[in-house]
């Protein structure tokens, strides 16, 4: 049982640290990146991996954002928090 809590909590750290690199290649914010459309993913880069047609996870996730669904939309948290952000540290 404890190994299977120990697995569930490395797998866990790996995908939110993919999402987190998504975010950073896609210059989106961390909050927008859907964890669980990440996931999804998974299985069709593993596809496209097979078939010689992507050879970086990250990569692939950042250029099929858009038709995978990791993106999310801007929702009325997201437009406060940019809001504040831009209130507290200026508009670069």
């Amino acid at each position: 049982m404890q190994l299977q809590i120990y697995a569930t909590l490395l797998f866990y750290a790996v995908l939110l640290t993919i999402c987190q690199q998504v975010a950073q290649v896609l210059g989106e914010p961390w909050e927008r990146i859907s964890v669980e459309m990440v996931f999804r993913a998974f299985y069709h880069s593993s596809r496209a991996v097979q078939c010689g047609e992507a050879d970086d996870l990250v990569r692939f996730l950042a250029e099929h954002a858009k038709l995978l669904g990791i993106v999310k939309r801007w929702r009325k948290h997201h437009r406060e928090c940019s809001q504040l952000e831009s209130i507290i540290w200026g508009d670069p």
